[in-house]
Formats: structure tokens, sequence, C-alpha cells
């Protein structure tokens, strides 16, 4: 039985020496490709595994860092790169842009058919991507509601998929409805899904790290927002064999 294979690549992005995880399915044929970015902390195992569910699928699939390789456990330190990093547009998209660039040079993806999808920090990349004018063909974000620079949301060219906890406060209802305000008026084709009871990073199963106020796993949340996820890539690249 073959399986798949996976393998890290560096990469340079925001003066840093990125390292990826890339999850390529088993045959050898061309096929849809999807980005995975990390919550704020950084890449883990979690979206290194999720990425490897997706190569499963069918999926060429790259999970990508933002960090230069570490993995920030400490809040303090995590929020003093990503809050800078998240009112940065520009920063954003050179780093999405750069694992977007990896991703299409794998001679197993599809070009015309690729996805972004991200946690977090993670997922405002992703946004920020679509915003860009990336070509997509969609994009799905768990705890990332984020809004962008007047007018750039109607360069959007995919259907967007958003998922939030209902008590998560990063992400308050006032930010919820300032996300689907702009979507909305951009004549995006959105969809917003509000987990009853979750906080912030409910999908992420539990850490061996202090982990700031309002962050909590919500299990069955998060198998929910998982396959939320995997239906948003079903629909928009599906996978033929």
């Amino acid at each position: 039985m073959t399986t798949i294979t996976t393998r890290t690549i560096e990469y340079p992005a925001d003066a840093l020496t990125m390292i990826g995880h890339l999850a390529l399915p088993a045959d050898t044929g061309r096929r849809p490709a999807v980005l995975i970015g990390p919550e704020g902390m950084g890449l883990s195992d979690v979206e290194r595994r999720r990425a490897e569910a997706l190569a499963e699928l069918g999926y060429v699939t790259l999970a990508f860092d933002l960090h230069g390789g570490r993995y920030l456990s400490d809040p303090e330190e995590m929020l003093a790169r990503c809050l800078p990093l998240l009112a940065d547009p520009d920063r954003m998209r050179g780093i999405g842009n750069a694992a977007l660039d990896v991703l299409r040079a794998e001679p197993r993806a599809d070009l015309d058919r690729i996805a972004a999808i991200g946690y977090g920090t993670g997922g405002a990349i992703a946004l920020e991507l679509g915003r860009d004018g990336a070509d997509l063909r969609a994009i799905g974000t768990v705890n990332a509601v984020t809004t962008g620079r007047p007018g750039d949301a109607a360069r959007i060219r995919c259907p967007v998929w958003a998922g939030v906890g209902s008590e998560d406060p990063i992400m308050p209802p006032a930010q919820r409805e300032a996300f689907t305000a702009e979507m909305q008026a951009a004549g995006v084709d959105w969809r917003l899904t509000v987990y009853g009871g979750a906080l912030h990073a409910f999908h992420h199963p539990p850490v061996d790290h202090t982990v700031p106020s309002g962050v909590g796993y919500h299990p069955q949340h998060a198998q929910r927002a998982w396959r939320d996820i995997v239906d948003l890539l079903t629909e928009c690249l599906p996978v033929t064999k």
C-alpha cells in the first residue's frame, strides 16, 4: 500500500528562513493544493498532521511557517511578534505569498486549483492573500475574522468560509460584524459559522504551556470545524482520481 510522503522545505520570508511542512498524496498525478497557516504560536505538529490528513484526501498541502522555525510558547513573546504583524497587511501578504510560491513550485500541485486555510494569525494571512488578489479557489479561516484595508476585499475572487467561537474574546461580536460587513460590501461569496460556547483556538488540542485568557479547546467543535473545512475544499477543489 502506498502512503503519503512528507518533507520540510526552507524558504525566505519576513527576513527569516521559514521551515514549512509539505505533504504529498500517494499517487503521482497533479492534485489540487492547499496552504495551511498556523495559530500565532507558529507551526506545530497540529498543523503538520492536518497537512498530512489533507494529503490523504488527495491534496498537495503545505503547512507554512510564521517565525523562522520557532514555536513561540511564551504568550508575551508571541503577542510581541504577532500584534505588529497583524497590523501590517503587507508583511502578512509577504509571508503568505512566499509560502504560495513554494506551493506553486511543487510539480504535483495543480496551479489552477489552490486554496488557503488558516488558524488565528495564519487565517489572517490567508485572508490577506485574498485581499491581495491571489488566484485562489477557496479561503477558510478559524479564529480569524479580521478586516483589511478599505476596498481590498473586492479583490477576493473565491468563496470565503470563517469559523469562530461565540465566546472568543479576541474575535468578539463587533469584530465578526465588521468582517461580515466587509465581505458583503465587497460582493464576496462568504459564510460565517459561530460555534456556540467555544473560546479562541477552540480547534487546538491542549498544549503543555501557558495560554492566554480566553483560549480553550472544545473537542466537539474542533471536529465540526475540521469537517467544515473539508467540506469547503470538497466543494471548491474536488479531488478527481
